[in-house]
């Protein structure tokens, strides 16, 4: 079982790897939603609105009041789920099941970022707070499941979420990963900070949302912003 560690560490003095040496950087480390398809496939409203129906049935609140349940989880424990599993000892399996059942037709394929996934000479995993089959439809969709070694899912992190900093122990652990040789690419800011810490170095893909953003004035953990990640990787030079 991965122990919680808290994500209050320093962030490492390593350089972070440029130009030719961030292109062929040995593990190129990918979260899912909001990253590797555009934010504007609302796909996440899909699934805040299935937590919070999951969240009236089981509590018998309103949609309202769901809602700010939902939202105290979330801003409190990291994910709605880990809310659920510490104050009420809900099962994870259910509760994921049903807020994943959504609709993937927003997402189109998108060959542009496969083939700058093809550049990549690196390995590519998916670490995500969703589940390994939420991964798999959605990679399928895009067309670039082929690209993946692995994903490392809210299971495997023994439910513990980004950005406590035990399970991205645990996963490079897991895949055998050296930190300095490891790109980490996210939405939300607050996720690369543990990443930072350990050595990776991070590129931040920017939504409109704000838990997407930085702190105010904390920004050391942000080595790269790609607000076009398919226009970022196909950009990086070669050696």
């Amino acid at each position: 079982m991965i122990s919680p560690a808290s994500a209050s560490v320093p962030i490492s003095t390593a350089a972070p790897l440029a130009g030719a040496a961030l292109r062929a950087a040995p593990t190129w480390i990918f979260d899912l939603d909001n990253t590797l398809y555009p934010a504007d496939c609302n796909l996440f409203e899909q699934v805040q609105r299935r937590m919070g129906e999951f969240i009236a049935s089981t509590f018998a609140l309103d949609a309202a009041a769901a809602a700010e349940k939902r939202k105290y989880f979330f801003q409190t424990h990291g994910t709605t789920l880990r809310g659920l599993m510490v104050e009420h000892g809900v099962d994870p399996a259910g509760f994921l099941d049903y807020v994943h059942d959504i609709d993937l037709s927003p997402i189109a394929p998108l060959p542009a970022l496969s083939a700058a996934l093809e550049r990549l000479p690196g390995r590519k995993l998916i670490y995500t707070n969703g589940t390994a089959a939420h991964a798999e439809r959605i990679m399928r969709k895009l067309g670039v499941e082929h690209h993946f070694e692995a994903v490392f899912d809210i299971v495997a992190s023994d439910y513990l979420p980004k950005p406590d900093i035990a399970p991205y122990r645990a996963m490079l652990a897991k895949h055998t990963v050296d930190p300095r040789g490891a790109v980490m690419v996210e939405d939300m800011a607050r996720n690369l900070k543990p990443a930072a810490a350990l050595g990776m170095t991070t590129i931040w893909v920017p939504t409109t949302a704000a838990w997407s953003q930085p702190d105010p004035g904390a920004r050391d953990h942000i080595h790269y912003t790609a607000p076009d990640l398919t226009a970022f990787l196909a950009g990086l030079p070669a050696a």
